[in-house]
């Protein structure tokens, strides 16, 4: 099986009390009262050491995604992190989970950027294209919730031809009108392998497996919340008639490894409590606005509500105090503890939900950074080698293939000179 490590990028610096006097984290949390671009500089260094160091160690791909106007997460461009872990990894895929395709105007920008990634890492995009949140693509970008999907589907389409085309093509869509789509670079990869991370609409799985995508489900609050949205995706997989490889799917799962339960809360405790409360603290009004859901996908979730009596007045929203530690452990939202009680949980979690691709989490919140690199070592080491023949039947079609790397250019001539020529690049004679 494969291990993928991803890190959101969050701000670590919030409050701790934030969710008790700010409406969200998203939209109207105010960057010029809680950000600060110098300590913002450092946050960005320590995260993508954390990246790195899991490439030196054996991790299948490092990841990173997009997200706009918010604490949450600080990528709104993927593919700038990207092109950094290009150049500052070695053998590592790059998980760009994702460019959010709608939202780039025209969607080749999007095309041309991880053309170049893919370039710059010899063939090691993994290219994700997510519908992308309602806080992101509606509040923070203002598309039309209503036509966002079919919006998506064409900009999909469009970024997939410009890096298969033989020759220069026009694109007259519904939304997008080009007279010319020739994309330089192109990939590597021809063309990179996709997958389409997802919160659990019905429409994705079976986009997903009618075009041999890969299946990102995006939760963290584990299996147990996890489990109707991947039944319903195997569902859909025998409804098809296709096989049940397990390297079609993926999902999220935060890990928190130490010597005992104890030393597991004191390192990681207060850190996990500050993701679930101040991370993803978005205010309602943000999450799901009219037409952003499509009408299966909401009588699918309403169907699964248990039924209530007739003319019972409305059921009041349960209670949401502050999550803590115990809470998130024992509903396995962080799998935590020591090594041995990690590797048993997770090996039960890939084994039910047959899923081949774990994007594992060892930063989260405001995790130090020390504390973060000792989680992905002990992981590593600890859990890798011994899950990693789980699923080993099968076979892994959406795996990148990278090219060998270029040799260095010979400087036997003196720096800087074209080989051969005695001069310097770009001093022909005149």
């Amino acid at each position: 099986m494969k291990f993928h490590c991803f890190n959101l990028m969050p701000w670590p610096h919030l409050p701790e009390d934030f969710h008790e006097h700010n409406p969200s984290v998203w939209i109207d949390a105010s960057a010029k009262k809680f950000y600060d671009p110098v300590v913002g500089r450092q946050v960005y260094s320590d995260y993508v050491e954390i990246l790195r160091t899991a490439d030196s160690l054996g991790f299948d791909s490092v990841g990173v995604n997009e997200h706009h106007m918010n604490a949450y997460g600080l990528m709104p461009s993927p593919n700038l992190i990207a092109a950094v872990l290009a150049r500052e990894t070695t053998r590592a895929n790059l998980l760009v989970l994702g460019n959010s395709a709608a939202l780039y105007n025209p969607p080749i920008r999007s095309a041309e950027e991880l053309a170049m990634v893919d370039v710059l890492s010899g063939g090691r995009l993994i290219a994700g294209f997510p519908i992308g949140t309602a806080m992101d693509s509606v509040f923070s970008y203002g598309q039309n919730p209503a036509t966002l999907r079919d919006k998506y589907h064409e900009a999909v389409d469009l970024i997939l031809k410009a890096w298969s085309a033989e020759e220069p093509f026009a694109w007259n869509g519904k939304y997008y009108q080009l007279p010319y789509v020739s994309i330089w670079p192109r990939p590597v990869q021809d063309p990179p392998p996709v997958w389409i991370p997802g919160g659990g609409s019905m429409e994705v799985w079976e986009y997903c497996i009618r075009r041999h995508f890969v299946y990102a489900y995006l939760s963290f609050f584990g299996l147990a919340r996890s489990r109707s949205t991947l039944e319903g995706y195997w569902e859909t997989v025998e409804r098809l008639g296709t096989d049940r490889n397990p390297y079609q799917t993926a999902i999220v799962q935060f890990v928190a490894i130490a010597d005992s339960d104890a030393e597991a809360e004191r390192l990681y405790g207060r850190h996990a409590e500050y993701f679930y409360n101040n991370c993803l603290h978005v205010g309602a009004q943000y999450g799901e606005p009219a037409g952003y859901m499509t009408i299966p996908t909401l009588r699918r979730n309403l169907s699964r509500r248990p039924p209530r009596p007739a003319g019972a007045p409305p059921a009041p929203p349960p209670a949401r105090g502050p999550a803590t530690w115990s809470q998130i452990v024992n509903d396995g939202w962080v799998v935590a503890g020591s090594a041995e009680t990690v590797r048993e949980r997770l090996a039960a979690t890939i084994k039910e939900a047959n899923v081949a691709n774990v994007i594992v989490q060892p930063h989260f919140g405001s995790l130090p950074k020390e504390t973060a690199l000792y989680n992905v070592h002990r992981f590593a080491a600890d859990v890798m080698p011994v899950l990693r023949p789980t699923f080993e039947e099968w076979e892994d079609p959406w795996a990148p293939r990278p090219v060998p790397p270029v040799p260095a250019a010979n400087d036997a001539n003196g720096a800087g000179e074209a080989p051969g020529t005695g001069r310097g690049v770009g001093t022909a004679a005149r």
